[in-house]
């Protein structure tokens, strides 16, 4: 399956995915700058990222946890998620999602 993501500068970046895996695997995998500080465990928003709006409603809706972590995010919008609580699926082959302007990974740093 395949997702795509829109950078911040506009380009877009296709990946392979597995059902089953996360997308901040896979986000991190294609070079996105998502770092995921806490490893999945909705503990920070470093993953946020901007679902494509005619995906959004095709995700599970967000738990109370993650709309939390959300309000700490920079550039929120109504379709954004963190991706490290996006399971991947055969129904999402195709799933587009933004990568915030200011999304840094400071591990690279």
């Amino acid at each position: 399956m395949k997702v795509r993501f829109q950078t911040a500068q506009n380009a877009m970046v296709e990946a392979e995915a597995t059902s089953g895996d996360i997308l901040l695997t896979v986000a991190q995998g294609a070079g996105m700058p998502l770092e995921g500080t806490c490893e999945g465990q909705m503990a920070c928003s470093t993953c946020h990222v901007i679902v494509d709006r005619d995906w959004f409603a095709v995700l599970p809706d967000a738990s109370e946890d993650e709309e939390d972590m959300l309000d700490l995010a920079y550039g929120v919008r109504a379709t954004s998620r963190l991706a490290c609580q996006i399971v991947l699926s055969e129904a999402l082959d195709g799933l587009t999602v933004a990568i915030p302007s200011e999304a840094r990974d400071m591990s690279e740093n």
